[in-house]
């Protein structure tokens, strides 16, 4: 053995292994298999049984029960029969549940972090440090949302049954983010854990059990994929919450596509890290440490493409590789490692599949070096140098110790490096100079933004992805509003079938007298154009009468207008007072052609409901530019040190599809939150009335709305929505039409996983404020942008 003196001249860390015998003890309670949790009780395991591995050492430690239909079916049938009692429960009363669930969290912290640690391979310290103690953080996060969700969401009813779906990065820390929540706003749950990492969620169950959380509440059932779809795609779920692949969440999307079950969706990513001239390069060191080797680097939003400006570049690189060298990669329980083991065999293969893979694209790849354990599933900390944008590495995620680097020259060329990419996880900013960071943290599209740290999270800060990185949030009290559904009328009737799509043959049929022929045209990029087709088509009143002809769009007009709304970036940046103005404005003009809008609506209506429709179009435009100041996000309380931002922001390019009905008032009540928080529009209006469209944009064109900002194009909605739900520039998408079509509209949007916004094929009433405006239309006009700032010593 040493000697102390000797020690104190080599500093060499000596052995610090933490007892795992109380959890070797559970899992020998527990070698018949893990089963499910169904009703308040556990049930044993059928069938064949998985093994599941330890990643530190290879050793099977546990053997996994797969759940069929049948068990699928009890614990959705179980969480529905005791939803109704869950959801009457005063949030006081669900609140005492969570706060003893976070209680006996931390009383059991050591057992919990020790059983994660052997289940997912991360070492002691993260599991010690970051992921039990977050878990205790969200539970008693969300019992306070229990005890005020009367006050703060007045009149939202849960959602009912949801169906929850995690992956194996963190198990247990995944679970709070979903079930704290869930459970919070009343609904019940049915839990799919990743079946690599299955024990979190059993000790959890048997928490609940202790806690005396009622039977159906919380039902868990073990598998692998094929499990997971039969919870996600089960017509007894009312939510489905996703976190994992993007592919698997876009599969999930075409699955509950027509369904109506709501859904959140938190999947990959490929974050950029930006290291600025002026940056504390040390500090940027340690944040790659934290961003690209923590967790091994199995992280959804990992740091993962390091960009680091030229000037610096070099020595950053140097910096980066004698910190890589001092990394400690063994056994995680071991205290004193630095990186664990990566959590099955299976991943180890992919992740050495495209090292190999940059390798042979030019890339240098920088490893730590050093003997790894010889059993066990560890990957070499390590970093490319020489990638270039396009490179497989940087397009891909590895999910495992290793980034990519690049190199630029301004912030301009950061921000545009850091945006080339189909992700929008999150984003890391150094630098001294913090105009400089903020301006490139507004700029970069990612949900989360760090600046001057890296890897923050906080059950009071929402987090979540934009782009094909998913959509919906969790944390904060975004996170909370996922799981509650707000006050409406209730469902419309089922909107009447659909007219047949317009067509260019001559019409035939009796129209008015003679007069000076005027076609009406499309409005894309500010201007009056005719159709891509050369074509257009008859429009009719109410008795079948032609009262003019409209413009026949194609999908080369939906995407030249999607080109012209994508050139419009400088609406979203102008000030929100600017926004407001323009729509009062566009009241203002309104207002004085309302005669002509009077008339042209009373052919297929009264006189009276003509007026009234025009007048509620007017005031809908006051709503809105109203609002469109009064939104601006918050500051959330979170970790030391730091200011933490929630920020409202557009999401780019919205696609609009309009119904028949109140072809004016639905087509601004669609628009116009739209336009107030932000956003460019490309708008398909009323398929059997677009007239009203040519009158509009005769409005537009005198109300300073900048070229780009709306664009309509009229035509056969259900061909023009699906090019619009298809776009990939595209970045949400609001329909009203049929059944039929929005359930294709919500699986068509899967391949950039937009957001949608259907109505089912329901009609609602446009002139009721409580249906035709709202924060329902201004949160769905929004997604959350958090951004953490350095404050205070």
């Amino acid at each position: 053995m040493p000697h102390i003196r000797d020690i104190m001249q080599t500093m060499d860390y000596g052995p610090a292994p933490e007892d795992s015998s109380e959890v070797l003890h559970w899992l020998d309670g527990h070698s018949g298999g893990i089963g499910h949790f169904i009703d308040g009780t556990f049930l044993a395991p059928s069938g064949p049984l998985a093994d599941v591995y330890s990643p530190a050492d290879a050793r099977v430690i546990a053997r996994l029960g797969h759940a069929g239909a049948a068990e699928v079916d009890a614990a959705v049938e179980a969480a529905r029969a005791a939803q109704a009692g869950w959801a009457a429960l005063s949030g006081h009363d669900r609140a005492r549940y969570l706060y003893a669930i976070a209680r006996h969290v931390q009383k059991r912290e050591r057992f919990l972090a020790v059983l994660e640690t052997m289940d997912n391979g991360k070492t002691i310290r993260e599991t010690r440090d970051i992921d039990v103690p977050l878990v205790a953080r969200h539970f008693y996060h969300h019992a306070g949302w229990a005890e005020l969700l009367e006050d703060s969401f007045p009149g939202h009813v849960p959602h009912g049954v949801c169906g929850q779906v995690i992956p194996w990065n963190f198990p247990l820390l995944m679970l709070a983010w979903k079930v704290a929540p869930a459970l919070a706003a009343g609904n019940t749950v049915v839990l799919k854990p990743a079946d690599l990492t299955p024990l979190a969620a059993q000790a959890f169950a048997e928490i609940c059990v202790e806690i005396g959380l009622p039977p159906g509440v919380l039902n868990i059932v073990q598998g692998d994929g094929a499990t997971g779809a039969l919870v996600t795609g089960h017509p007894g779920v009312d939510k489905v919450a996703f976190t994992g692949s993007t592919e698997v969440g876009r599969t999930i999307r075409r699955q509950t596509a027509g369904s109506g079950k709501a859904l959140t969706l938190e999947l990959g990513g490929k974050s950029p890290f930006i290291v600025c001239e002026d940056a504390d390069l040390d500090a940027a060191v340690e944040g790659v440490v934290d961003a690209v080797w923590f967790n091994q680097g199995e992280v959804c939003c990992a740091g993962s493409r390091i960009l680091v400006q030229e000037g610096v570049a070099e020595e950053f690189f140097d910096r980066l590789r004698a910190r890589m060298a001092t990394l400690r990669v063994g056994d995680p329980l071991d205290k004193t490692m630095d990186v664990g083991a990566v959590v099955s065999a299976g991943q180890l293969a992919r992740i050495s599949e495209l090292l190999a893979h940059g390798q042979a694209e030019g890339a240098v790849l920088h490893s730590a070096g050093g003997d790894l354990p010889a059993d066990g599933y560890f990957c070499s900390p390590g970093f490319f140098t020489g990638t270039g944008p396009g490179d497989t590495v940087n397009r891909e995620e590895i999910f495992g110790p290793v980034a990519t680097t690049m190199t630029f020259r301004t912030p301009d060329e950061a921000v545009q490096l850091a945006n080339d990419t189909r992700y929008g996880l999150a984003a890391t900013v150094w630098s001294q100079d913090i105009d400089r960071a903020i301006g490139i943290a507004a700029g970069v599209k990612s949900g989360v933004v760090w600046i001057n740290a890296t890897n923050l999270f906080d059950a009071g800060a929402p987090f979540g992805g934009m782009r094909e990185s998913g959509f919906g949030r969790e944390g904060g009290r975004a996170g909370m509003a996922a799981y509650l559904v707000p006050p409406s009328s209730g469902p419309g009737q089922p909107r009447p079938a659909p007219a047949p799509a317009p067509v260019a043959a001559p019409f035939g049929g009796a129209q008015d007298g003679p007069g000076i022929d005027a076609t009406a045209k499309l409005y894309v990029g500010g201007r009056q154009v005719r159709a891509d087709s050369g074509q257009s088509f008859t429009v009719t009143d109410a008795n079948g009468t032609a009262i003019g002809q409209a413009a026949l769009g194609n999908r080369k007009d939906i995407r030249n207008a999607v080109e012209a709304a994508s050139k419009a970036t400088g609406w979203g940046g102008v000030t929100a007072h600017n926004r407001a103005q323009v729509l009062y404005f566009l009241a203002e003009n309104l207002a004085q052609r309302r005669a002509g809008f009077e008339a042209l609506l009373a052919r297929n209506c009264t006189p009276d409901l003509a007026v009234a429709e025009v007048d509620a179009a007017i005031r809908r435009c006051f709503w809105y530019a109203a609002q469109a100041d009064k939104r601006a996000g918050v500051v959330q309380a979170t970790a030391a040190r730091h200011v933490t931002l929630s920020l409202n922001e557009p999401w780019g390019v919205v696609g609009v599809v309009c119904p028949d009905e109140a072809p004016l008032l639905a087509l601004l009540s669609l628009v116009l939150p739209a336009l107030a928080m932000g956003n460019r529009v490309v708008a398909v209006p009323s398929q059997s009335q677009p007239l009203v469209a040519a009158l509009l944009y005769q409005v537009l064109e005198t109300s300073d709305i900048p070229a780009g900002v709306l664009n309509l194009v009229t035509g056969p909605r259900a061909a023009l929505a699906r090019t619009l739900a298809e776009h990939d520039e595209v970045a949400c998408l609001w329909y009203c039409g049929s059944a039929d079509d929005a359930a294709r509209i919500e699986a068509w949007s899967a391949g950039n996983l937009k957001p949608t916004w259907t109505d089912g094929g329901r009609l609602r009433d446009w002139a009721d404020p409580a249906q035709g405006q709202g924060n329902a239309f201004l949160d769905r006009a929004t997604q959350v942008k958090t951004v953490w700032i350095p404050y205070g010593d």
